[in-house]
């Protein structure tokens, strides 16, 4: 179903990407994409550099090699988000992992994002997230903190996503409190996908601080060692897995996000605690969701409280008679279908939790249609790109010296490095072994044993 032309109201930016949509007849009522914001995220890349070593990684193989962006080309790179998609613009602070960037450089970064009207979000494998860094940040400004914890990080001590969770339940600990917003990111391949529905009941389980967790599925794309995904890691399988662990039909159709072939999204209510916990679906009723979201686009929803958050869009559907008796309605059915389970609010408070798919594309097979519709920015060098066009171009955007304004150039390479730019044959770069990770470290590893073999004892 196409919706109207966009009225006068629509910034340019929430303009162009409604005219994609309508082009790809997305532009339905339950599209949230150029109604509620002109963009879903941007991600600000701070760093390349990365204490980990991912099996799968979208970061390039010349990364470890880039130096920091200057903090002046970090404040263009803001503004410039700020001027094309205005206030209230998510901004993911990420990298390689932002908190290996001078602590004080950060900080002043997420300042610099929240002058501007835009929300400041962490992305961090959480080594380095101390208590006393988020203190910091959430005093700077800073919404939310994503973790990013999963199996193909190769963390020295854990064999399994289940062991993994003592180490979620750390950061989550250091996050408790702080009034932050926070996300987990699980990367999923075929070795963990079995593990999707207990990450989700896990997820719920700790639901009073947790607010998001997102699962982004395998791609061919960085320096990752997997490469592209087997077949049966879908996103109909993983919206399967994610039920199967929340025990109950959730709505993936209610609200969309751009492309559906690229991010799938569906939120529910928690009731009761460890072996008594139960999820609901709140996006069962998808028309009323959609309505209410479409007359509300306006409504600032603070996320780093839960009940301030519900009382902001309460609010707003109060004040509108006719979406209030509908919400009213809506209400009433939700607790007819509770009725049996509202002695659980004596254990716990109710709360939400959401689950997020991001389907990103191979470098090697981007499509058109939904690079054209994608709500999932990185701030370049020269603008604002597609996330999953960005890296299957990465070092065209990475290695591209810079002129300050000064006039001087800065040249992104490490010094003495700009001459091993050249790959071998199989395309794996010639820095020193320190400067390589994924497929380049494998191959300078298997080089180096294979060297010492063929020398004499």
């Amino acid at each position: 179903m196409r919706m109207p032309a966009p009225d006068d109201s629509c910034s340019p930016a929430a303009q162009a990407l409604r005219s994609a949509l309508q082009r790809q007849d997305l532009f339905t009522p339950h599209q949230v994409a150029s109604r509620r914001w002109p963009i879903g995220c941007v991600s600000l890349e701070i760093t390349q550099r990365c204490n980990l070593d991912c099996s799968l990684c979208y970061l390039s193989e010349h990364s470890e090699a880039v130096q920091d962006f200057p903090l002046e080309e970090i404040y263009r790179r803001i503004d410039m988000i700020a001027a094309q998609y205005g206030a209230n613009c998510d901004v993911q602070v990420s990298g390689g992992d932002p908190t290996l960037r001078d602590h004080a450089e950060l900080e002043l970064i997420v300042r610099r994002i929240v002058s501007r009207g835009m929300r400041a979000s962490l992305f961090t494998n959480g080594i380095l997230a101390s208590r006393e860094l988020l203190q910091r940040l959430r005093q700077a400004g800073l919404t939310d903190v994503a973790f990013h914890v999963d199996m193909t990080q190769q963390r020295k001590g854990y064999t399994n996503e289940a062991e993994l969770n003592a180490l979620r339940l750390e950061y989550i600990d250091r996050a408790r409190g702080l009034g932050l917003s926070v996300f987990f990111n699980t990367t999923i391949h075929e070795a963990n996908l079995a593990d999707v529905p207990a990450l989700v009941y896990f997820f719920a389980l700790h639901s009073d601080v947790v607010r998001l967790a997102s699962f982004q599925m395998q791609a061919a794309t960085g320096r990752g060692l997997l490469g592209a995904r087997p077949g049966q890691l879908t996103q109909q399988r993983m919206m399967a897995l994610i039920e199967q662990g929340a025990g109950t039909a959730l709505n993936w159709d209610a609200l969309l996000g751009g492309h559906p072939q690229c991010n799938r999204y569906a939120t529910a209510l928690v009731l009761g605690k460890q072996d008594s916990l139960q999820l609901h679906d709140l996006f069962a009723d998808a028309d009323f969701i959609a309505r209410a979201m479409r007359e509300t686009a306006h409504v600032v929803v603070p996320r780093h409280s839960p009940w301030r958050a519900a009382w902001a869009f309460a609010s707003a559907v109060l004040v509108r008679p006719r979406l209030a008796g509908t919400g009213v309605l809506w209400a009433f059915k939700l607790l007819w279908q509770l009725r049996t389970q509202l002695w659980k609010i004596t254990q716990a408070p109710p709360r939400k939790i959401s689950y997020f798919i991001h389907n990103f594309m191979d470098a090697s097979e981007l499509v058109p249609e939904r690079i054209e519709t994608c709500v999932f920015m990185a701030a370049g060098p020269t603008g604002l790109v597609p996330m999953c066009e960005f890296n299957a171009q990465r070092d065209a955007h990475l290695l591209r010296p810079l002129t300050l304004a000064d006039g001087q150039t800065w040249q992104p390479l490490r010094e003495g490095h700009a001459a091993t730019l050249r790959s071998d044959a199989q395309g794996h770069v010639n820095y020193p072994i320190k400067y390589l990770k994924g497929r380049s470290r494998v191959k300078a590893v298997q080089q180096r044993q294979a060297r010492s073999a063929r020398e004499p004892s």
